[in-house]
């Protein structure tokens, strides 16, 4: 299970400049976090990157994300600023379990409710109308978090039909289903990353820190 979720947003235009020549400058080390037939592997996301970064697969953003991770294992913050200079903005993370396990828990419950899939790369639209089922179905576990919240009202509003899905799925559950009050927080600050956002959202599974002999998980 995921002990960490990452969340990324992209900028193409950084992207192009700034990890194509890290990428070119710095192959020895890159490799090592590269899938099998590694040079053909990195030749792929060259070509990629140059293009639109949003074309690499889960995997590739994987070893790019743990090659950062590796480079800034002392800093964490560093290594967030360092992907945001190179195009891949990690603008929020789940960094614990129980957590993270809470969070794919509500995720698998929208998708069988709506019959859709929240890939790894998904469009913002999307991704934000799971980020409202999740608020409400995470406020409808935790009442006492909901009241005088502003945005959960509003989105009350504006949402009705999301608003009975999760009223059915908050019915439905398991008794023994226990999800944590601070995944309401985590959902209205994703929510608050993303709402104005008109980009791709990237999801990232982590099992542990990123390391030249670990990898983040599809």
């Amino acid at each position: 299970m995921a002990e960490k979720i990452y969340f990324i947003k992209t900028n193409p235009v950084a992207a192009k400049i700034n990890l194509y020549n890290k990428l070119c400058r710095e192959e020895d080390q890159v490799l090592k976090f590269l899938e099998e037939d590694r040079k053909t592997s990195l030749e792929l996301i060259r070509k990629k990157v140059r293009e639109d970064i949003e074309g690499l697969s889960k995997e590739e953003f994987s070893g790019i994300v743990n090659w950062f991770g590796a480079e800034h294992a002392s800093d964490p913050e560093e290594m967030r600023t360092q992907l945001f200079i190179h195009g891949i903005d990690l603008f929020y993370e789940i960094t614990s379990f129980p957590h993270t396990e809470y969070f794919l828990q509500v995720l698998s419950d929208y998708e069988k409710h709506t019959q859709t899939r929240i890939s790894h790369l998904t469009d913002s639209e999307s991704f934000n109308r799971f980020l409202v089922y999740g608020i409400f179905f995470t406020g409808l576990l935790n009442k006492e978090k909901t009241k005088g919240d502003y945005l959960f009202d509003m989105l009350k509003s504006e949402h009705s039909q999301i608003y009975s899905l999760a009223e059915n799925g908050y019915h439905a559950k398991n008794p023994a289903q226990n999800v944590s009050g601070d995944l309401y927080d985590c959902f209205k600050n994703l929510f608050d990353g993303t709402r104005f956002y008109k980009g791709s959202v990237i999801q990232l599974h982590s099992n542990k820190q990123p390391d030249p002999g670990s990898s983040l998980q599809p």
